[in-house]
């Protein structure tokens, strides 16, 4: 019952803190003094063009009245206008797939998906939009952090069991270093050394994306240009998992348990991975599994750097395209992703230590 109100209190705190996201990222995006209509249709857009795309998109509604209007959108479940297709409330079938729960007069409530609205440019749904990008996002993230958990556990017991040797004193020069050096740093440097210059000996491109599509019109996944964004990314993580596991395992090493298991005769390297390294676990894989979802943000740099066709690319070109509903929806899933990652990573450090309590 303990860990059923702690899932609870967590799930609720999720929720406060989304509602929070989608106050800051509406106002940022609607209250500046710019004009999307214009900005989509270009200078010499007429008074018409520019009266109908403000109309499509409530840009001619008071700020404070499309906020409200946008948490309707994105909430689970809705209010909607069913008779007044004009209405600014009216859920278009077309657009936003429902089930309606029961209606007072002309409003109904309904149940959906949560709509992130259309794209200014390409008139596409956002979530269509975004769906495409997401998968190479995903990979990059993923696949730099399974690089950097298992070498930075690695690299941070061997610190560890060598402490003050020159193994231990140049690991943490290493991650040092790592942890100082920006990611788009690292994937600049990457990308010239040994997508440019060694291109021939290892048969990486400066740029590139995770798929394509082939002369057939099929999708093709192009696993070389993963390689380079994925280190990338994954060096400062490598750092910080290192530090990390070396502290953890230090702390571990000097209790008297593994004193007792030594004095057992039980051999050193029995002693330091099944008891040492099994109890250090637990504050590493809580870092990691918060990290996963900071490297989805951190991605935004690297696809950048690499011309990754990601979600974080198509954030930075909706923004510099001043395509805000894009760009709202793509902040909102990566906030999405942080909260539901937070909550796992305090339920699984829960489980995980026993001296945790679910209580509080």
């Amino acid at each position: 019952m303990n860990i059923l109100k702690f899932i609870i209190k967590r799930l609720f705190s999720g929720l406060l803190v989304m509602f929070g996201v989608v106050v800051v990222i509406f106002v940022l995006f609607n209250v500046l003094p710019v004009n999307s209509a214009r900005m989509t249709l270009g200078q010499r857009a007429d008074t018409a063009s520019i009266a109908a795309i403000e109309k499509e998109f409530r840009l001619d509604l008071p700020w404070y009245y499309r906020m409200m209007l946008y948490f309707n959108d994105v909430s689970p479940i809705s209010l909607n206008n069913q008779q007044d297709e004009d209405a600014p409330s009216h859920l278009k079938p077309e657009e936003v797939n429902f089930t309606q729960l029961f209606h007072v007069g002309a409003v109904s409530v309904v149940i959906k998906a949560p709509y992130l609205g259309k794209s200014l440019q390409t008139r596409r749904k956002v979530s269509e939009v975004l769906s495409e990008k997401i998968y190479p996002t995903f990979m990059l993230a993923i696949t730099a952090m399974f690089m950097a958990s298992v070498i930075g556990i690695v690299l941070g017991v061997i610190a560890a069991i060598k402490q003050y040797t020159v193994w231990d004193n140049s690991i943490l020069v290493l991650s040092t270093f790592g942890i100082s050096q920006p990611s788009y740093f690292s994937g600049i440097i990457l990308a010239m050394v040994f997508g440019y210059y060694l291109s021939d000996w290892t048969g990486l491109n400066v740029r590139g994306s995770l798929t394509d599509i082939d002369f057939n019109g099929d999708v093709v996944t192009l696993w070389k240009n993963l390689w380079l964004p994925m280190v990338a990314l994954g060096v400062r993580p490598i750092a910080i998992i290192t530090q990390l596991t070396r502290s953890a395992m230090l702390d571990v090493m000097s209790q008297d348990y593994i004193r007792t298991a030594r004095a057992k005769g039980l051999s050193y390297y029995s002693v330091v991975f099944k008891h040492g390294l099994r109890n250090a676990m637990n504050p590493v894989v809580t870092s990691i599994s918060g990290w996963l979802a900071a490297l989805l943000t951190g991605a935004f740099f690297i696809e950048k750097v690499f011309d990754y066709k990601g979600l974080g690319l198509q954030t930075i070109e909706s923004l510099l395209a001043f395509d805000f509903p894009v760009v709202m929806g793509s902040v909102l899933f990566v906030a999405f992703v942080f909260v539901v990652m937070n909550i796992f990573t305090d339920i699984l450090y829960s489980l995980l230590d026993p001296r945790v309590t679910v209580n509080h």
